[in-house]
């Protein structure tokens, strides 16, 4: 029997969780839990959407798990999320530097990339109709 699985959920590696709230609570993803480290936030669970997400800091990752610290501190992340209203994510994140304009891909979706504060790239693309 194979095993079954429940949920698959993002850990964005950061070097501050602080830097990256604002682009996430943009978009509508609200904090669940926040788990201190130092004088910073080492560890937020954000969830909204039927989403969750989770940022950890470099610097909490290398205390709580430091076989992976180099790993973590070093890796990017891309993330593809598909919206109903790209428009408004636009709208929301106006401000956030692209990682790529918005376009029309070859399997229908229109897209557009955004560098996330912490260094990931994160895509959003609306399927259904048509974006305006």
């Amino acid at each position: 029997m194979k095993p079954s699985l429940k949920k698959i959920t993002a850990v964005l590696p950061v070097a501050s969780v602080e830097a990256s709230l604002p682009f996430w609570e943009a978009v509508g993803l609200v904090r669940t839990v926040e788990v201190p480290h130092g004088d910073a936030l080492g560890f937020v669970i954000l969830a909204g959407h039927g989403l969750e997400l989770m940022l950890q800091s470099h610097a909490s990752i290398a205390d709580d798990v430091p076989a992976i610290a180099g790993e973590a501190a070093a890796g990017k992340t891309f993330l593809f999320i598909e919206v109903d209203d790209i428009d408004a994510i636009e709208r929301a994140l106006g401000g956030q530097p692209l990682a790529f304009p918005r376009r029309t891909t070859f399997y229908g979706a229109t897209e557009v990339g955004y560098r996330e504060p912490g260094g990931h790239v994160v895509t959003f693309a609306q399927f259904s109709g048509e974006a305006t």
